[in-house]
């Protein structure tokens, strides 16, 4: 293994409930309850599989402009910063001692991948950094992860992909990434369970992990 890709929200940074309070908002204004299938339906989506969900949820005919004022309020909501989740320094350390090429694969805008791994003192550890726009299509494809692999100069199956989502999961696993699940929001499945190399509480486990040779 040469190469490690992550997902940020809600895998580097806490930020996922950021967004879920910020949806719900937004639908509220609407005069929109949001039910229980939403977070596992939107988290980790990009592209036209996003604007499809916020389509059906909100009622809308223009999800763009919903999911635009979405992350123009959680850009605001984080302009100081998001923590960190736990394990993310040590396994970046890890990573980094051992020679890894590292990256950083979100659905997120490359302007709020930027800004939040400088706020939080890691953008130092990462070889290069690919939003979902850049992709042809946004999880559950696998094209960002792919992106990421190649701009790493590392196979897909020769990398690691780290990921907290169910979406995530399914892309990592199709770019063909040794693909490992944090769960955050949203809890494993059975796909998720029978496809993964494992589920760990954090990335400080899943490194321990992976020192041990146990992946």
């Amino acid at each position: 293994m040469r190469g490690a890709i992550f997902d940020m929200d809600g895998l580097l940074i806490d930020s996922e409930t950021i967004w879920q309070q910020t949806w719900r908002a937004l639908a509220a204004e609407r005069g929109i309850t949001l039910d229980g299938s939403f977070p596992r339906e939107i988290i980790g989506t990009g592209g036209a599989r996003t604007r499809e969900v916020i389509a059906r949820h909100f009622r809308t005919d223009d999800p763009e402009a919903v999911m635009r004022e979405c992350s123009e309020r959680v850009h605001r909501l984080e302009e100081h910063g998001v923590p960190l989740k736990p394990g993310v320094r040590e396994i970046l350390t890890g990573l980094r001692a051992a020679g890894y090429r590292i990256a950083v694969a979100s659905s997120s805008p490359p302007e709020m991948i930027a800004h939040n791994l400088r706020l939080d003192g890691i953008d130092g550890y990462f070889d290069c950094l690919v939003s979902g726009r850049e992709a042809k299509q946004g999880k559950p494809a696998p094209d960002v992860f792919l992106l990421a692999a190649e701009r790493l100069g590392v196979p897909p199956e020769e990398c690691w992909v780290f990921e907290d989502s169910l979406i995530g999961v399914e892309a990592g696993c199709a770019s063909g990434a040794r693909t490992v699940m944090i769960p955050d929001a949203v809890p494993p499945d059975e796909q998720a369970r029978r496809t993964c190399r494992g589920i760990f509480r954090d990335l400080g486990e899943a490194w321990a992990a992976i020192q041990r040779g146990e992946l």
